[in-house]
C-alpha cells in the first residue's frame, strides 16, 4: 500500500504545494456536485460552482485548454442550470426529468460539432496541437458540453455523455499526471452509471422538493 502512495505523489514531484492543495479540494466538490446530482439535489450547482471554478484555475496551470474552457462553460451553466431546476410547473412541484427530443437531439449535435470546432482553434492559437492528449481532450470536451446542457435541462440521456466522457478522462489525467483527478473520473463513471438508473426512475416524476 506504501508503495502504491508513494507512486501517486511522486507524480507530483516538482509541483507547487497549491496546486496539489486545490487539485485535492475540486475532487471533493466535484464528487459531491455529481453525487447531488444523481440524488436530484439542487446542491448539486452550488458544490458544482466552487469545484469547477478551482479546476479551471488548475487545468490552466497545466495547459489542457479544452477542460479549462469546459470547466469555465460548467460554471456558467451551474448558475443557469440553479435557475431552470428551481422553476416550477405548478405551486408545489418542480420541472421534471424528461427524455431529450428530436430537436434537442438536433442541438446536441450542433453543440457538439460547434464545440469540436471552437476548442480546435483555441489550441491552433495556442499552438497546443503538438501533442495527442490535445486532441482526446478536443473530444472530451465537445462530450461534457453536450452533457452539461443536457442536464441544465433535466434531462435523462445527460448521463450517457458523462459515462462516455469519463471512461476517456479517467487514462488522459494519468498520462498527464494528474492522478488524483484521474481516479476522481473513474469514481465519477461509477456514480454516473447509478446517475442514470436513479433518474430513469424517476422519468416524469415532478419533485416536491429539491434538498433530497
Amino acid at each position: 500500500m506504501s508503495q502504491i502512495f508513494e507512486w501517486i505523489f511522486s507524480q507530483y514531484a516538482g509541483v507547487p504545494t497549491h496546486i496539489i492543495v486545490l487539485e485535492l479540494v475540486s475532487v471533493v466538490f466535484a464528487l459531491l456536485s455529481v453525487w447531488y446530482s444523481k440524488r436530484e439535489n439542487i446542491l448539486v450547482y452550488p458544490t458544482g460552482i466552487i469545484g469547477t471554478g478551482i479546476a479551471a484555475y488548475i487545468l490552466l496551470f497545466w495547459g489542457l485548454l479544452g477542460d479549462m474552457l469546459i470547466n469555465t462553460y460548467y460554471f456558467i451553466m451551474s448558475i443557469v442550470g440553479w435557475y431552470m431546476w428551481t422553476r416550477k410547473v405548478d405551486d408545489t412541484h418542480f420541472v421534471p426529468i424528461t427524455k431529450t427530443t428530436k430537436n434537442e437531439k438536433k442541438w446536441s449535435v450542433l453543440l457538439f460539432i460547434g464545440t469540436i470546432v471552437f476548442v480546435s482553434v483555441v489550441y491552433a492559437i495556442a499552438d497546443k496541437f503538438n501533442v495527442w492528449t490535445a486532441y482526446v481532450d478536443t473530444l472530451t470536451t465537445a462530450i461534457f458540453f453536450v452533457g452539461m446542457w443536457l442536464m441544465a435541462k433535466k434531462k435523462l440521456e445527460n448521463w450517457i455523455y458523462w459515462i462516455v466522457g469519463d471512461i476517456i478522462t479517467v487514462p488522459l489525467y494519468a498520462y498527464k499526471g494528474l492522478i488524483f483527478s484521474s481516479l476522481l473520473y473513474f469514481l465519477l463513471t461509477i456514480i454516473a452509471i447509478y446517475g442514470y438508473k436513479a433518474w430513469k426512475k424517476n422519468l416524469g416524476k415532478s419533485p416536491q422538493t429539491l434538498l433530497k
